[in-house]
């Protein structure tokens, strides 16, 4: 050891004898702070103008994607190979390796002591990296240090990996540009490799484990993983024991086959490691983040642990004619196991399997009437060529028919998971985010394990609202819509529609839904409804304004009535009858999702809406859950037009301002059941047109969703909402930034360059 130390002692000294070390330091801290700085003056501009920070100001400014971390590791590559360029082949050049071959000193020693120095040099600049996250500690209230510190721990691996790399290129030859050059090509190919072979198993697997790119995102994330770690250790043992190997070849007379057998059995070893470390099921996990961010909520772990050790099988089914082909094709093996790696680190026996097919059932033969006259598998044939695909590897029409139905799925890519000979569909879905989150997982694993979920039935016969229509005021993409993941079907819960009229309602439901009857409801549905209130059961009532008497004689009982009339909410942008009411603190503690939300923040959308009262009732217990505003709203008794110029409050014709509920909540214990009931003055909230207004302050989706889950005794949907971080104040003025930029940037660089040209200055003295 210590002559491997007294090595590497040498080679600093003679990297920071040298102009190009302290200027590729300096290079690299202003970099740094140029980054830093960009940030930070972001986030104070932000917060001067008011905005209050809903993310991590450390997450923004070190692990963003244009973050410090990000953006130095996305650059290393411009420092490395001009650092490890004359590590040997200034050795070579000068004829100084071969007094090292005939000194005592083994080769071993020498590989190590240079990369020890590298280590150093690369502990150097994380300490410049840290120095700036020292400086946040000060500025940034309860910054996540521990997804700080993953982050460092992944830049010092990315140099260390890269260090290697540079000293074996630099023992190919003895021209310091040329070993540049061709560590620059290296890691050209290592951050691209995974693009090779997707379509091959084994080969696959083996060059992701090569590839660089992304090995560093569960680090500034904050998650360590051993696959991770163990990824860099061997790029590091790959590279230093060829260069070892190299170096003993120019003192030992071996055979060519000898030298093949020796680098073969390097590189084998290295693949076998890697892929090993890579199989799912053996990789440790360490989420060191503050809220454990990149780990499984407890309520989705203990679904997990429920499935036991019987194995659950993930099947992806790819049309070749149908949307999302991306997500089932063979180079997309690795890209579905990363999205299932954080399942896999609680369940081991996971089994991803991908079928491809061809079928125009879900498309009704549309891309056969634009290929008149071919055949389906010829027209299959062309799209296959087209995809650079190979048909064969496609099932038939009548082969996928026989195994499964995906005739009422959507035509994207589709998962089944099959456990226990119970099978469910996992969707994917046409927005944003695309791969069903945490919440879609949870749902389709719990009815895995269980026959039962919840059963919201929707009543029919009176005019209410259709859960199977797609129009403006109708529910399918609240109810069941398989395209939209927030609706009820995949959230977790069972929709049907039920004709009371005809049918009692059945016991073991959820919650029974009228929804805006337009007629009277007759004797033998207002029978059956009563039976079903009188047993306890959980019912949704909603409303429209003029209505009033249809309803009105079910709620009396309960203590409450719509009231006539309908809400007026001035605003210079939106038509009068929209009403904008805020969630009480009932209702924000009522969804987990809404309880960390201030409840003048957010509103609900309702568009002609009516007003609710109500009085003490002796068996139920009454909260309002939405409030209109007094000072914007009233409730308007006579009618009036929405396109009109103003809406006038008269309170001579019965105009009544103040707050007013516009939601209640009812609960009372009868026969020993704990009876919810929800009644609304508006329907349209729960409308296809509400849920796809476009304005990010409003939450019918979460407010509607809340409500049944809330019906359902919070049984679903499962809750992945996380706490909100808790490093979003910045305790700087944009003066101060100022006065930090000036010295990051000019400052300490400038007694960086003095101390430097001091030292080389004396060093060429003497």
């Amino acid at each position: 050891m210590k002559t491997i130390f007294r090595i590497a002692r040498t080679e600093l000294k003679l990297l920071f004898y040298s102009p190009i070390a302290w200027f590729l330091i300096i290079i690299f801290m202003v970099q740094c702070g140029v980054v830093y700085m960009k940030g930070l003056g972001d986030i104070v501009q932000m917060q001067d103008s008011g905005y209050k920070m809903p993310f991590s100001i450390i997450a923004s400014i070190f692990s963003g994607a244009n973050g410090v971390f990000s953006t130095v590791m996305g650059n290393l590559y411009l420092y490395l190979p001009l650092l490890t360029m004359g590590l040997i082949s200034r050795e070579t050049s000068s004829g100084t390796i071969k007094l090292l071959y005939s000194s005592p000193i083994r080769v071993r020693d020498i590989v190590l002591g240079k990369f020890t120095a590298m280590m150093a040099m690369s502990l150097l600049m994380i300490g410049i990296v840290a120095a700036y996250i020292i400086i946040s500690c000060f500025f940034v209230k309860s910054p996540d240090i521990g997804m700080l510190l993953s982050g460092l721990l992944g830049l010092f691996l990315l140099l260390c990996a890269y260090s290697a790399i540079g000293i074996f290129m630099s023992s190919l030859t003895t021209y310091q540009i040329v070993a540049a050059v061709c560590t620059f090509v290296t890691f050209g190919i290592l951050y691209n490799v995974s693009g090779l072979w997707k379509g091959i198993p084994f080969l696959r697997d083996v060059t992701y484990f090569l590839s660089v790119a992304g090995r560093t995102d569960w680090m500034l994330a904050g998650l360590i993983t051993s696959n991770g770690i163990i990824y860099f250790l061997a790029i590091v043992f790959l590279f230093l024991s060829l260069t070892i190997y190299k170096l003993k070849s120019g003192m030992e007379t071996t055979s060519a086959s000898a030298k093949v057998l020796r680098y073969s059995l390097i590189v084998i070893t290295t693949i076998a490691i890697g892929y090993i470390s890579s199989i799912p099921q053996l990789i440790i996990y360490f989420d060191v983040t503050t809220n454990k961010t990149n780990t499984l909520k407890p309520s989705t772990q203990q679904i997990i642990r429920e499935l036991g050790d019987e194995p659950l099988e993930v099947t992806g089914y790819m049309n070749l004619f149908g949307g999302f082909m991306e997500d089932g094709n063979p180079e997309s093996y690795q890209k579905n196991i990363n999205q299932w790696l954080p399942y896999v680190r609680f369940k081991h026996n996971i089994e991803l399997k991908t079928v491809m097919y061809y079928d125009t059932l879900a498309q009704g033969g549309g891309i056969m009437n634009a290929n008149k006259g071919k055949t389906l598998a010829q027209v299959a044939a062309k799209v296959a060529e087209n995809v650079n695909l190979n048909l064969d590897d496609f099932k038939t029409p009548e082969e996928i028919r026989k195994n499964i139905d995906l005739s009422k799925e959507p035509n994207f890519y589709i998962m089944q998971l099959k456990y226990k000979g119970r099978k469910t569909f996992l969707r994917v879905f046409p927005d944003n985010d695309h791969w069903p989150s945490e919440t879609e997982v949870s749902a389709a694993l719990k009815r895995l394990l269980q026959a039962k979920m919840p059963r919201i039935l929707f009543a029919t016969g009176e005019l209410e609202r259709n859960i199977n229509k797609i129009g403006d005021r109708e529910y399918q993409a609240l109810t069941n819509l398989k395209t939209f993941r927030s609706s009820l079907l995949n959230q977790g819960f069972d929709v049907d529609t039920i004709a009371l009229s005809s049918t009692a309602v059945p016991q073991g439901i959820s919650a029974l839904v009228v929804a805006d009857p337009k007629v009277a409801l007759n004797s033998s549905a207002l029978k059956n409804l009563q039976t079903y209130i009188d047993n306890g059961g959980n019912l949704m009532l909603s409303g429209e304004p003029g209505k009033q008497s249809i309803l009105n004689p079910i709620l009396q009982q309960m203590g409450v009535q719509f009231m006539q009339g309908t809400i007026v909410q001035q605003s210079k942008q939106l038509q009068p009858d929209l009403a904008a009411p805020f969630l009480t603190g009932a209702a924000a503690g009522m969804f987990l999702p809404l309880a960390k939300v201030h409840q003048d923040s957010i509103v609900v959308s309702m568009p002609s809406a009516g007003a609710l009262s109500f009085e003490n009732h002796s068996d139920f217990v009454i909260n309002p859950l939405l409030v209109t505003d007094p000072g914007k709203s009233w409730l308007k008794r006579d009618k009036f037009l929405n396109d009109s110029a103003v809406v006038e409050f008269e309170p001579a014709k019965g105009d009544l301002k103040k707050s007013l509920p516009l939601a209640l909540s009812l609960r009372r214990n009868v026969k020993g059941k704990d009876q919810r009931i929800i009644v609304l003055s508006d329907a349209d909230l729960m409308s296809n047109a509400e849920l796809n207004r476009f304005n990010m302050r409003t939450a019918n989706f979460v407010f509607n969703t809340g409500l049944f889950s809330w019906l359902s005794y919070g049984a679903f949907p499962i809750s992945s909402f996380r706490p909100s971080p808790q490093d979003t104040v910045l305790f700087l003025a944009k003066d101060q930034v100022k006065l930090i930029r000036i010295i990051l940037l000019w400052v300490v660089p400038g007694m960086l360059l003095a101390c430097g040209s001091l030292i080389l200055i004396r060093r060429k003295r003497k």
